[in-house]
């Protein structure tokens, strides 16, 4: 039985390997762009609103901040304290086109050792859980012309 690739949120990014990309909205009016995507109304209180339009995004930015996550997270937040909890890495990244930075977890193997700001990086496809039936996708970043 082969599993299922889901995207954990749909629309949010398309593509495999060197095509891939994670997909904003801009506003024809003000041109701001937007992640997570917008498809109701322009985000930026100072524009009379305009039509948005599906963009991707760009595939290389600097890192703008990072940290680990050893711990799971405390109440409220609810985790399945059945399933063990996996340290990563998460990763803000500029994009200097977009004007805006995106959040992500690193990709598998790159912890904060390996990151320095202003570094570039990668949006790469990633796998954020996997289950019996289900494997499900997501963005993460990595240094710019590493292979995995």
């Amino acid at each position: 039985m082969s599993r299922t690739r889901t995207p954990v949120v749909a629309g949010w990014f398309v593509g495999e390997r060197d095509d891939f990309r994670l997909l904003g909205t801009r506003c024809s009016v003000c041109t701001s762009v937007f992640f997570p995507r917008e498809d109701a109304h322009c985000r930026n209180p100072e524009c009379p609103g305009g039509n948005l339009e599906e963009v991707p995004l760009s595939r290389c930015g600097r890192v703008w901040s990072y940290t680990d996550s050893r711990y799971r997270p405390p109440s409220p937040y609810v985790t399945d304290p059945e399933l063990p909890w996996e340290p990563h890495t998460l990763i803000a990244v500029e994009l200097s086109a977009e004007r805006l930075v995106v959040l992500g977890q690193a990709a598998p193997g790159v912890t904060v050792a390996d990151l320095a700001v202003g570094m570039e990086v990668e949006v790469v496809p990633g796998v954020l859980h996997e289950d019996a039936e289900t494997i499900w996708t997501t963005w993460q970043w990595r240094p710019a012309g590493v292979t995995a």
